[in-house]
């Protein structure tokens, strides 16, 4: 997961935050914690470890028991645990400072500033080694959590907004997508792997395209009076809405929907015949323009009660209801409620404390709002689109090195990656820039 630098001032920790749908992971100045949500009202901590200090990389492979670790204190070291164990699978070093670390179950990709490393999750093998990438001082890059469609995307160029596309599975180039005038700043898939959304450093536009043809779907505008730092961009599991978040006050949520000409034919009307020549004309205008017409706003919409700092968002299905996860710089998990059907402004119904092992805050704003209206609960009340756990592979048991044991660096582990969680489909994760 991207990196978010989350200084507290209460508590003087310095936290690294890393959200799933139904986990979380930070790195402190102590070591690292990873969470579970089990439900709006639960935050339960699964690990801890103050082995490692000074930790700002923390990669759990969904909910499973490996983890991926980096400190500052070794910020060229990788090192792979199975925490439920307290067993070390590997270590591996680079040429310079690790910024990034994907993973899904089929790939485990490292990213340094200009080279990225792509390895075999199961055995730790360094498969690929992309050299003399353009300059990626963030280490931006994005992986699809889908393992049977591996697809790693990363900036093709310093200057521009160029994506490039590299198949993870077949370790070819699949295509180069010109995505935006400025340097690029945020990259997300879907949970599929079929379609990816961007943003630049401008952070005014942000536009989602096919996977892996490359094809632009969708356009929405976040604003235009000022730019921003896009800190986190994500989709929700059945890939319906996409979530942005910057370094202002305001967190965006748009639907992806196309819509149709299936509506009935309207009675000829002045105003009716000038909308049909208006819409008309966009064909013929620069596509510049017409891109601006079509643009779509958010659908909903946060407002935090910070500004100017980094946050992370998160959309997921908790207790049959949609909802949006917010970490702030403070060290707090908000849960807000999302209403699929009108959108509009989020409720706030939890605050979670990141930095009290667990412990949640009662967010006393909710005594002050109207209940929800009935049909809203009607409306998302429904069966969550989770693919079929069928389809995901499991891993054996009997691998993995002993306490204190390392894997020299760059060889093959001794076993295969030992996970515990056979039958847990892996939820969609965000990350922050």
């Amino acid at each position: 997961m991207y990196v978010a630098k989350v200084p507290s001032a209460a508590s003087g920790v310095e936290l690294s935050v890393f959200c799933l749908c139904s986990s979380l992971a930070i790195g402190t100045t102590t070591g690292y914690r990873l969470f579970s949500l089990s439900s709006v009202e639960q935050l339960d901590q699964v690990h801890e470890s103050n082995e490692i200090p000074d930790v700002y990389i923390v990669e759990r492979l969904f909910s499973s028991s490996l983890v991926v670790v980096v400190s500052h204190a070794k910020p060229q070291q990788m090192n792979v645990y199975h925490f439920k164990k307290g067993t070390e699978i590997c270590n591996y070093s680079y040429s310079s400072k690790i910024l990034s670390i994907r993973l899904n179950r089929q790939r485990l990709v490292v990213c340094l500033e200009e080279s990225i490393y792509i390895h075999n999750i199961k055995d730790m093998k360094l498969l690929k080694t992309i050299m003399d990438t353009p300059p990626n001082t963030t280490g931006l890059c994005a992986l699809s959590i889908n393992h049977a469609n591996s697809y790693l995307a990363y900036p093709g160029s310093a200057t521009s907004g160029e994506i490039a596309l590299y198949d993870g599975n077949t370790l070819k180039t699949a295509c180069t997508i010109p995505a935006h005038d400025g340097p690029l700043a945020a990259l997300a898939f879907n949970s599929t792997g079929s379609k990816l959304a961007s943003a630049s450093e401008k952070g005014t536009v942000i536009r989602v395209f096919s996977i892996p043809g490359g094809q632009k779907l969708y356009e929405f505008r976040r604003g235009m009076k000022r730019y921003v730092n896009i800190s986190s961009l994500v989709f929700s599991m059945d890939s319906q809405f996409l979530c942005a978040s910057s370094n202002t006050e305001t967190v965006h949520i748009f639907k992806l929907e196309h819509l149709t000409d299936s509506r009935p034919e309207e009675p000829p009307t002045w105003s009716g015949y000038m909308g049909k020549m208006f819409q008309a004309a966009t064909n013929y205008l620069p596509a510049q323009v017409s891109g601006m017409m079509n643009q779509d706003r958010a659908f909903a919409t946060v407002r935090l009660n910070i500004s100017g700092q980094r946050n992370i968002c998160a959309l997921s299905t908790i207790q049959k209801l949609p909802r949006l996860l917010v970490t702030t710089s403070d060290g707090h998990l908000c849960i807000y409620n999302l209403d699929p059907q009108d959108g509009g402004e989020c409720v706030l119904i939890k605050k979670h404390s990141l930095l009290g092992s667990g412990k949640t805050e009662e967010n006393k704003e909710n005594d002050l709002r109207p209940p929800l209206p009935q049909s809203y609960a009607a409306t998302v009340a429904r069966q969550s689109t989770v693919p079929s756990t069928s389809t995901m592979p499991g891993y054996s048991e009997d691998g993995g090195a002993l306490r204190g044991e390392v894997i020299p660096e760059h060889e093959f582990a001794t076993g295969p990656v030992c996970l515990d969680d056979e039958n847990e489909f892996p939820p969609v994760s965000i990350r922050d820039p």
